[in-house]
């Protein structure tokens, strides 16, 4: 699952990780999380691009018969098509990925003749925040299934965040439960390939 991060390093390059999810409002749990977790990256030497929520509200909407992207989305694609891995963050809505997310997920049609089509072969992370278990369950299961059909591996862990009455990041992003700093740590680990030596396994 790892080959990708280990033959950047082999090439002596950091890996590259690019996080794609969010949503409109600032300071949000699932934009939080994903920088979070993007953060743990770079401390295990990673690279990361962040396509964070107002990023994402300022695409257009995907059209599959358009055949000129906007910056915004040529940005996007470009960037996961050197990815050496991503993570996907969302929140729950309705038992699935938003809408936001999803378009963004949708620009990666793109990615369909490239040498290494889609995400083909590439570690992806899964983050899912919602305020209530089965809303994080389901849409946990939904982000599986897309990153399946994009040929991604999605990492054995993937993190789901009840956010239903706690108040989980402070007004800086920082991660206020040290098991959920964990688990993004952890996820960040196996997207990466290396584990942390300040953790004990």
């Amino acid at each position: 699952m790892n080959q990708l991060t280990n033959a950047a390093r082999a090439s002596g390059r950091a890996p590259f990780i690019v996080g794609i999810g969010g949503t409109t409002r600032p300071g949000s749990s699932t934009e939080s999380a994903l920088r979070a977790a993007l953060h743990h990256a770079e401390e295990l030497g990673a690279e990361t691009r962040l396509f964070g929520g107002e990023e994402l509200a300022s695409l257009a909407s995907y059209s599959p018969e358009q055949s000129d992207r906007t910056e915004g989305q040529r940005a996007l694609v470009e960037a996961v098509r050197r990815a050496d891995a991503v993570i996907f963050a969302s929140p729950g809505y309705h038992g699935g990925v938003s809408g936001l997310v999803k378009n963004a997920i949708d620009l990666l049609e793109d990615l369909r003749a490239d040498e290494r089509v889609y995400l083909d072969g590439m570690p992806v992370g899964c983050i899912v925040t919602a305020a209530g278990w089965q809303g994080c369950n389901t849409t946990l299961a939904a982000m599986r299934a897309i990153v399946h059909a994009l040929r991604g591996w999605p990492t054995p862990l993937g993190v789901t965040l009840n956010t239903a009455g706690v108040k989980l990041f402070d007004a800086e992003g920082d991660c206020l439960d040290q098991q959920v700093s964990g688990s993004l740590r952890t996820l960040a680990e196996q997207v990466v390939g290396v584990r942390s030596p300040t953790v004990g396994y």
